[in-house]
């Protein structure tokens, strides 16, 4: 017997790959289990798939970066402070440096990251936590479809309570940008090109090469282009040097509220005399609206 449960949930996440650097990204889950019925004429109730298992999910891989440990260009350390860690991504054009509680990160035992690599890590994680009538588990990890232009963002906020406050997370998001009442598809690709695996930062968390927390091997291999965030939040310290080519700092936090109003701002004062509405994604099926 099958049970299925499609669109179960949607991680956001961020990976380091080779390529392309960090890599912001949204996934749909969909879930088939295969077992026995149980006494109550079961595989599993659908109550404790939505909750037991997407918290599973959440808890392996939403709103953390995944690292592929077998990535060369890799290599993952234990920091100074209690229960972090530092990772290096020795890139040549895009080194990128972080210092993140450990429970900041999800680590997979592969040299890229992709759909299938994903699946069967979670899986994995999800078999052992099953009840013995569940015999069998699959997941589809999928993007959504977007018949329009969309962006990959990487990001952290640091007034979050929950783990949006992780410096190193992301999304896979579209927009939709009105001048003057109507859809602008020339600016929308203009933003997702400006966006793609773009690294954004709040300027308000910026500091001095001197004050960033780092491994020996990091700050040996800085490079003058490479800029420096860091913040304290409830799970801990976060630091992240990125350089600049991959990077763009914003005056305010990047909540997608905010950054749906930087945006218009932006539109706005480079063409004061029209009017901009700008519908911001944050993944899947959510998002901000603003006006400028």
């Amino acid at each position: 017997m099958q049970l299925f449960v499609n669109d179960l949930t949607v991680i956001d996440f961020s990976y380091l790959c080779s390529e392309r650097g960090v890599v912001g990204e949204s996934w749909i889950v969909d879930v088939l289990l295969s077992g026995d019925l149980n006494a109550e004429s079961m595989v599993l109730d659908f109550g404790i798939v939505k909750k037991q298992i997407k918290a599973i999910i959440d808890n392996s891989v939403d709103h953390k970066l995944v690292l592929p440990t077998l990535n060369p260009d890799i290599s993952i350390s234990k920091s100074s402070r209690i229960n972090h860690l530092y990772v290096d991504f020795d890139l040549k054009d895009n080194g990128l440096f972080l210092q993140s509680p450990s429970e900041a990160f999800a680590q997979i035992e592969t040299d890229f990251i992709n759909e299938e690599n994903v699946t069967r890590y979670l899986e994995l994680v999800i078999k052992q936590q099953l009840p013995e009538n569940v015999q069998g588990i699959e997941l589809t990890l999928r993007p959504e479809k977007v018949p329009g232009n969309s962006y990959h963002y990487t990001h952290g906020l640091k007034k979050h309570d929950g783990n949006c406050q992780r410096i190193a997370h992301g999304h896979r998001s579209t927009i939709h940008i009105y001048e003057n009442g109507n859809r602008s598809n020339d600016l929308e690709q203009m933003w997702c090109k400006r966006w793609q695996d773009i690294y954004l930062a709040t300027h308000s968390d910026q500091i001095q090469l001197n004050e960033v927390e780092l491994s020996e091997h990091a700050k040996a291999n800085l490079k003058p282009d490479h800029q420096y965030f860091s913040y304290y939040a409830p799970q801990g310290r976060f630091d992240i040097a990125v350089r600049k080519g991959t990077l763009e700092v914003v005056d305010c936090d990047s909540t997608v509220e905010l950054l749906a109003d930087y945006i218009a701002r932006q539109l706005k004062a480079a063409n004061n005399s029209n009017d901009y509405r700008v519908v911001a994604f944050e993944g899947v099926g959510k998002g901000a609206i603003a006006s400028a």
